[in-house]
């Protein structure tokens, strides 16, 4: 063990005032017998050699090597039959005919490694062929003498080929490796970091030493390849990195082709990183310089920003207008991952949803059930109404009859009530979900976020029911699955504190009106307030209040009285750049209605 240190020391120290190989000793070049010893990382003390070495220099201990490879005509032939060879005999047989030196030795088992994965090879002839044991003994008793390069691809090739970990000469080349890091290249770390990520994932010892090293090194960092791949394949383990990694994305964004764009975008989509001025770069550079993008890169580029619920309206046009050709030739599984990422966005393209609509009418039997659900509630989501309504709406009724009770219970209230929403739920949807076993197992699982919402969505429906379907006469829900309508308090907002200001001087007393009020319908009114024939308020809690769990009074409306809502939309109510409603908003408005209130809409 010292004299292996004692011998990387030296060369390290008179590399640096070497010019030329002859000068280096040849005692120093030879290994001074295998070590099996597992060697710690090298310690700060050792910095100072690796400076002294050239840039230039692939590995200080292969320099002999490299010069010899490039003049010597037998490596030269050995290297140009390792490299044309097309069969893994072909290549073990070399090892035969020729006395392989370490650095060709590590070549063979990558080219065997590279053929195995080309042709999809049984891997475990290869390992049991005492040819390929041969190699590997080559490759570990002279271990110090393989070139960076040679070294990293070995390894890789290695756990291509599923040698055992716990083997010792496996661990002696990773333990080389953990050895070499600081004087492996950037995109030799780059290269390694990206296979151990998918290989071994983030338990493995050396990737996180890699990973440290890029860390620190990322100044090193230069081309959109390197940048990309990291991001894609690395960035997830090490968040410090994909800060190091936006930053240097953020400085190379116009160099940046579709398809670059495109992996970073889903990236930071799968990490959920938000990075806004990067995001912001990527949208412009995608707008000014690529006018026609392919129908995979515009699929993903529209799922990652609304993953992120980045809304940039300029791009979402164009990805909308470029994908309206493509739309008659996708696959069933595109048109719907592309429609739920638009409703996500709150996007409505109206030609591109017709297209859609249309696409379903001419696909129908390549849709499957699911499909078909995921299109009614993205078109629910933001209230679409396509101009073949009648056509559209029979075919879903007819593909839909007796596949409901197939259904999973959070799939089919999300349809029943989407299908409310666009005022097209019949009476035995009403029915499957509004029965009591159904609506048991939903509040079988109380107390979760996802649950809450489920009977909400439940309470939705049965107002439907009860104010919108007049020929329904039940199942309903029970009385008290209705006080779970009452969800917490939220944030006052601007509007909303402005809006209780103004009313507080319109009612004059407290009695004549009631803010925030959650009705048996699911939804809230922020104001309620009851006018007579002379448009003046009247006190509220000797009135009977039917849209109430409990009413304090009992009488009825005097001749000519109105109820008045007030409804507050806010933003995030609306389309992305539009002034219509989204569709869980229309229903609610209209439901409010129906319940014989006067409608004020607050914006």
């Amino acid at each position: 063990m010292a004299a292996r240190l004692v011998q990387r020391c030296c060369w390290r120290h008179f590399g640096a005032f070497t010019s030329a190989p002859s000068a280096i000793p040849a005692a120093l070049l030879v290994p001074v017998g295998k070590v099996t010893m597992a060697r710690a990382l090298p310690q700060a003390p050792f910095a100072s050699f690796h400076t002294s070495v050239p840039s230039g220099w692939a590995d200080g201990f292969s320099v002999k090597e490299q010069v010899e490879d490039s003049s010597n005509p037998e490596h030269r032939v050995v290297r140009e039959l390792i490299e044309t060879a097309t069969s893994p005999q072909e290549l073990l047989q070399l090892s035969e005919l020729h006395a392989l030196n370490s650095n060709q030795a590590s070549l063979v088992i990558t080219q065997l490694s590279r053929l195995a994965a080309e042709k999809n090879l049984e891997t475990e002839r290869i390992l049991q062929d005492e040819r390929f044991q041969q190699l590997i003994s080559i490759t570990d008793s002279q271990i110090p003498q393989v070139w960076n390069n040679a070294l990293v691809n070995l390894l890789k090739s290695l756990y291509s080929l599923g040698v055992d970990m716990k083997r010792r000469e496996m661990q002696s080349v990773e333990q080389e490796v953990l050895w070499r890091l600081r004087r492996l290249t950037f995109r030799q770390l780059a290269s390694l970091a990206e296979f151990l990520a998918v290989r071994q994932g983030k338990e493995s010892k050396l990737l996180s030493e890699v990973i440290k090293k890029l860390e620190l090194r990322w100044t090193e960092l230069e081309g959109t390849r390197s940048v990309v791949t990291l991001m894609a394949k690395v960035g997830h383990i090490s968040p410090t990195l994909m800060d190091r990694l936006e930053d240097k994305a953020l400085e190379l964004a116009e160099q940046f082709s579709p398809d670059d764009i495109r992996k970073i975008m889903l990236a930071l989509a799968y990490q959920n990183r938000r990075c806004v001025p990067l995001l912001r770069a990527l949208s412009y550079h995608l707008i000014q310089k690529h006018s026609e993008l392919s129908l995979s890169v515009l699929m993903d580029l529209i799922f990652a920003y609304g993953k992120l619920n980045f809304h940039q309206p300029q791009v979402f046009q164009k990805i909308a207008t470029d994908l309206h050709p493509h739309v008659a030739t996708m696959t069933p599984v595109e048109v719907t991952r592309c429609i739920r990422s638009f409703a996500l966005l709150k996007w409505l393209s109206l030609p591109l949803f017709e297209a859609i609509t249309q696409y379903a009418l001419d696909n129908t039997k390549q849709l499957s059930v699911t499909n078909l659900c995921s299109i009614i509630l993205s078109f629910a989501r933001l209230n679409f109404q396509p101009s073949t309504s009648e056509d559209f709406f029979n075919m879903v009724h007819e593909e839909l009859q007796g596949q409901l009770d197939s259904l999973e219970p959070h799939l089919l209230t999300d349809l029943v009530w989407s299908l409310c929403v666009l005022q097209q739920a019949k009476a035995p949807y009403l029915q499957r979900v509004l029965a009591p076993d159904f609506h048991a197992r939903i509040r079988g699982e109380v107390g979760t976020p996802k649950a809450q919402n489920l009977t909400l969505k439940l309470i939705h429906i049965n107002a439907a029911a009860k104010l919108e379907t007049p020929k329904y006469r039940g199942p309903f829900l029970p009385v008290e699955m209705l006080s779970a309508a009452e969800p917490a308090g939220e944030r006052v907002t601007l509007l909303q504190s402005s809006l209780r200001e103004a009313l507080t001087g319109v009612m004059g007393s407290r009695e004549n009106g009631r803010f925030d009020v959650h009705t048996i319908y699911g939804w809230h009114i922020d104001a309620e307030m009851v006018l007579n024939n002379e448009n003046k308020p009247l006190p509220l809690k000797d009135f009977a209040a039917p849209h109430l769990l409990r009413s304090e009074g009992t009488k009825p409306l005097p001749p000519g009285a109105r109820r008045v809502a007030f409804l507050r939309w806010e933003l995030p109510s609306f389309s992305n750049r539009s002034k219509d409603l989204l569709g869980r908003y229309v229903m609610a408005r209209r439901h409010i209605q129906a319940a014989g209130f006067l409608v004020v809409d607050v914006s």
